[in-house]
């Protein structure tokens, strides 16, 4: 916690803790534009719960967006057996593999119901032969219902559900928990804009922090938000794979480390005049860099971005992430910071006239 103000210690748990599961994100949207009021100009939502902050410097200059998105991945009621066992299915990436056992939360109209993944005990099932991983139609919840009846007056068809794990330091530098896929985008970019308001004087195009719903599921919430907008440049940052633990195939995947600092994509999405301004900035600031190809998609908000209108030249940058779409996901602080700083000197580097011109 030394890395974080007492200030962005508590944002940065409350918007953690705060269940926002994909397509039900209103509560973490809250946290989120509470906070970034104390900073913008303006801040604004759209009808799905999208939310931008906005700095304006002068309506003639450029806008540059600063983007990442808030909701997590989860499960949904889908069924509920005449015995009150409720079944589910995922909302967004969820892995049905690490479920067995765990705590989770309902988020139920009335509030929280809390229940357990079932997970026949070792004694009880036929170790003799291969298991078979789960899939999702073999997860089920235990409310303490007894029967269906009973259940309904508890949960509802629809109702979604996250893991009930908050989040803890391992390290002073490293944090641990659920959802910081990818609520710790909102804090960063929610601090960018935090740090800009500071430097008003140095700016000189305006900026929209652009808090998005709905990634986890196809980027809808940037897609709706990027249109209405139609910023001259986007600067994007979500959290990327971080391939330092053990059984991970670097030939395949790539070789990024927790604590070397934010990663900047090349291709596809990736304008590559706004991915040199990025690189020229980091390198001006000192600001340590790890570099990632993209092939076709960045799997971001990015590919909703950058193709808008007449197209938004648009720049990844990613913060490394450990165990990914899992209760344990892991970041640097030092990473998290060093992307900040990132992200705010290329928007004070910018001129107001700006173009991103390839040819």
């Amino acid at each position: 916690m030394s890395l974080l103000e007492n200030e962005e210690y508590e944002f940065l748990e409350e918007l953690i803790i705060t269940p926002s599961p994909t397509g039900f994100e209103s509560a973490g949207q809250k946290v989120w534009k509470d906070y970034v009021e104390q900073y913008a100009d303006q801040v604004q939502a759209d009808s799905y719960g999208s939310a931008v902050g906005r700095i304006n410097v002068n309506y003639d200059v450029m806008t540059v967006m600063l983007e990442a998105h808030c909701d997590e991945i989860g499960m949904i009621i889908q069924h509920i057996t005449d015995k009150g066992f409720v079944y589910v299915n995922k909302l967004g990436g969820s892995d049905p593999t690490i479920t067995k056992g765990k705590h989770v939360h309902i988020h139920t109209s009335d509030g929280i119901v809390t229940g357990i993944v079932g997970n026949t005990a070792i004694h009880l099932r036929d170790t003799g032969k291969k298991e078979k991983q789960p899939q999702w139609k073999d997860v089920f919840i235990d409310i303490g219902a007894s029967s269906r009846d009973e259940a309904l007056k508890m949960v509802q068809i629809g109702d979604p559900i996250t893991f009930a794990d908050d989040f803890d330091f391992l390290t002073d530098d490293k944090l641990a928990g659920r959802a910081l896929d990818n609520r710790i985008g909102g804090f960063m970019i929610a601090q960018a804009l935090k740090r800009l308001n500071e430097r008003r004087s140095e700016l000189k195009v305006n900026v929209l922090a652009l808090n998005s719903v709905q990634e986890e599921i196809g980027g809808y919430g940037a897609r709706m938000m990027s249109f209405r907008h139609a910023p001259d440049l986007a600067l994007v940052t979500d959290v990327t794979h971080a391939t330092d633990t053990p059984g991970i195939n670097h030939k395949d995947h790539g070789l990024i480390k927790l604590g070397k600092g934010p990663t900047v994509t090349h291709g596809s999405a990736n304008h590559p005049k706004v991915v040199e301004l990025i690189e020229n900035v980091a390198e001006k600031q000192e600001i340590s860099i790890q570099h990632e190809a993209s092939s076709v998609r960045t799997g971001t908000d990015t590919d909703s971005i950058f193709y808008q209108r007449t197209g938004i030249p648009s720049g990844l940058i990613s913060l490394p992430l450990r165990y990914m779409h899992s209760p344990v996901e892991t970041a640097s602080l030092q990473d998290m910071q060093q992307l900040i700083n990132l992200m705010v000197e290329s928007v004070i580097a910018l001129e107001p006239d700006q173009t991103f011109q390839v040819a």
